[in-house]
């Protein structure tokens, strides 16, 4: 019999911490995961971004959060990573508070 899998087990495969940028659409998020790295030559620390495109199953994840991704098994052609968590909800949540006042405001 096969034992069944664990998050130990799972534990190797590969985690990054990212930015949702594009929401648009179904159960997939556009992340952008960014590094810094010193230039080879100057020195400098460079900053480079990696798009990804992750699953998420239940469309929690909006615009402006931070999330973590983990690697995973090809789901399409570009999706290659999944969302674990959300680390950080992003600033358009309280945005979407504001406008919701300023309506009852004005009224």
């Amino acid at each position: 019999m096969t034992q069944p899998i664990t998050e130990e087990a799972r534990s190797s495969r590969k985690t990054e911490i990212g930015v949702v940028t594009s929401d648009k659409m179904t159960k997939t998020r556009r992340v952008e995961v960014e590094r810094l790295f010193p230039h080879p030559k100057y020195g400098k620390f460079m900053r480079r971004r990696t798009v990804c495109h992750a699953h998420d199953e239940a469309n929690t994840t909006h615009v402006g959060d931070l999330v973590e991704i983990m690697e995973t098994r090809p789901m399409s052609k570009l999706k290659r990573w999944r969302i674990v968590r959300v680390v950080r909800t992003g600033a358009q949540a309280a945005l979407a508070g504001e406008g919701e006042t300023a309506k009852t405001v004005q009224a």
